[in-house]
């Protein structure tokens, strides 16, 4: 069979960006392809044809197949070598439905207005593949280990392929246990879209922003009010809620996430069109992921996690081994093996770092005098403030502003 781990990057690729994949024998049954198009939602109908060789017509060995039907919607198909079966795709769309031609669908394909409706939910769970996505380039390199680069062709195929004759006008076809199921496939979508999400969060894994947010669209999400930038916006609030938890359960204290979802309610009010929606969005699982990285504490113990906290939250604070034993009310000699032992650190080494991380950023993104640099790090000797800082970056607080700057 072909090289099993490449095909299956290709296919779990696929499956993560919401793409229905199917392989199978073309002596399968034509249903097996068929159930996945629009014509079957709409109609319910099984196709006349047979088998899977029946409905797609002659598949050749060394041929990518690209298809579009009636409704716009992509297909992408191919044999396998070695094992003869069927790698089937789809379907999926280059770019979101407008709402102006998902209005116009009734009238261009004598649909019903229960019809038009039943595809609009069938619209909505359907992934967006725009033709420069980095899943092509991907198929293409599969392909070439397959069989070897410049040997194989690429066809379009004509779009009544996949259209064999159904009852899809006939009146009453679609019912409402129908649209119901189609409700349910699209609510168990999106939840599978927000689980990958919250888990990627949840592990501060921010480089798969790109992978997990390109299904992105303003079409996956429910409609609930007629106001379409309206309902994005609450998708977004829905998703900030889901967000804070993701980083919860990354192990961040709720001190630290309250500051980006409080951030973030007001940034959610602001956005006035949808695709600044989306670019928020991207923002908002980058952001959490940084939090999550930054402050996870889930292998620390509740006692090291209150000593962080307390050093976290106000660096110019009068910090030492004894203010802190104070206020978590234990001893010196226990907190400091504890806080040794779970962070590598010594308390007053951790002090230290956090104040000269500190003092980066402000350096860096403030115009601030250096002196108050030093104060808002917690060290009014300037003197010490600049020997400690050069100690740790290299550059005295001067060179590294101008080193930032260039």
């Amino acid at each position: 069979m072909q090289d099993f781990s490449a095909f299956e990057l290709v296919r779990d690729t696929l499956v993560k960006s919401g793409v229905t994949v199917i392989t199978c024998p073309l002596s399968a049954p034509a249903s097996t392809v068929w159930s996945h198009t629009p014509q079957s939602v709409l109609s319910g109908a099984l196709p006349s044809s047979r088998h899977i060789s029946h409905l797609l017509g002659k598949v050749e060995e060394r041929v990518i197949y690209k298809m579009t039907d009636d409704f716009e919607f992509c297909y992408i198909y191919l044999l396998l070598p070695q094992s003869g079966e069927l790698f089937f795709m789809g379907p999926y769309l280059p770019t979101a439905i407008s709402r102006s031609t998902m209005l116009a669908l009734p009238a261009a394909q004598n649909l019903s207005e229960e019809e038009r409706r039943v595809l609009s939910r069938f619209c909505d769970a359907i992934p967006i593949i725009p033709d420069d996505s980095h899943f092509f380039f991907l198929l293409d390199t599969f392909c070439e280990g397959l069989w070897g680069a410049g040997n194989f062709s690429v066809v379009d195929v004509k779009q009544e392929k996949l259209t064999p004759p159904s009852p899809i006008n006939t009146p009453g076809t679609v019912d409402r246990f129908d649209a119901l199921q189609l409700d349910m496939e699209l609510m168990e979508q999106r939840y599978k879209y927000e689980n990958e999400l919250i888990r990627a969060v949840s592990l501060g894994q921010s480089g798969k922003a790109n992978l997990i947010l390109a299904a992105f669209s303003e079409t996956k999400f429910e409609k609930r009010t007629a106001d379409d930038l309206r309902n994005l916006k609450n998708y977004c609030i829905i998703m900030n809620t889901l967000l804070r938890k993701a980083a919860e359960q990354g192990g961040v204290h709720p001190v630290y996430i309250d500051r980006v979802s409080s951030s973030f309610a007001v940034e959610i009010e602001k956005v006035q069109t949808s695709s600044a929606v989306a670019e928020l969005m991207r923002d908002m699982f980058r952001s959490y992921c940084r939090v999550v990285r930054r402050h996870s504490m889930r292998d620390y113990s509740p006692l090291v996690q209150n000593a962080i906290i307390l050093i976290e939250s106000d660096l110019s604070a009068n910090l030492t081994l004894s203010s802190l034993v104070s206020a978590l009310k234990v001893s010196s000699g226990y907190l400091s093996t504890a806080f040794k032992r779970e962070t590598g650190k010594t308390v007053t080494e951790f002090i230290r770092d956090k104040r000269m991380k500190n003092a980066e950023h402000l350096l860096a993104t403030t115009r601030l005098q250096i002196q108050t640099v030093a104060a808002q790090s917690g060290i009014l000797d300037l003197q010490y403030f600049s020997k400690l800082f050069k100690r740790h970056t290299g550059f005295s607080p001067k060179e590294y502003r101008e080193k930032m700057k260039q």
